[in-house]
């Protein structure tokens, strides 16, 4: 196991002592995940929040239609899951898969509230990091609802500017909410 990208993550947030870095890496799985291997479907129960350490994972709901919404990406050194799902034990709305072959690390929700007494920072780190996402999500929702598809591609590209010449062009037309052939003329 390579916790490094990890503990460089937390130590951005909150300065771990050696000891309380040996406790939070103890509570780590790892796992490869081939890509387009499914870590969780629709109406699954999410049991672990996921560490990219590298590769690139994905989430999304499918429409009646059968139409893919791509919600987030997670390239090296971000987490992902289905919040709902993981916290409240509920089935799942979502699916998350690899977007090409990944290395993950896998915390169980137990073990993150065992974190929460064991070492308090942990509490910290993780709110730093749900205030993050819901101002990202916040964001992400008002561009989908005032700014035209070129501006929302423009914002993608910043927000994940190693991915751009990663991921296939349908994922990103999906995340940003437009056909591969509109993204193709939006983009030139």
């Amino acid at each position: 196991m390579k916790p490094d990208l990890l503990l460089d993550a937390i130590s951005k947030h909150v300065k771990l002592t050696k000891d309380e870095e040996k406790i939070v890496v103890s509570l780590l799985k790892d796992k490869k995940v081939k890509k387009k291997q499914y870590l969780l479907q629709e109406k699954e129960i999410q049991k672990y929040g996921f560490f990219v350490l590298s590769g690139c994972l994905r989430s999304y709901s499918i429409d009646k239609n059968g139409i893919e919404h791509i919600l987030q990406f997670a390239p090296s050194g971000w987490w992902i899951g289905d919040m709902s799902s993981l916290k409240d034990e509920k089935p799942s709305v979502l699916y998350i898969d690899a977007v090409c072959d990944s290395e993950i690390l896998l915390l169980s929700n137990n073990d993150q509230n065992y974190l929460y007494e064991a070492v308090p920072k942990m509490e910290r780190f993780f709110r730093l990091l749900a205030e993050s996402a819901f101002k990202t999500c916040q964001c992400r929702l008002i561009e989908n609802l005032s700014l035209p598809a070129k501006d929302r591609y423009e914002s993608f590209c910043r927000r994940y500017p190693t991915l751009i010449q990663s991921l296939p062009k349908k994922y990103i037309a999906s995340y940003i909410g437009v056909t591969p052939e509109f993204l193709s003329k939006v983009t030139g």
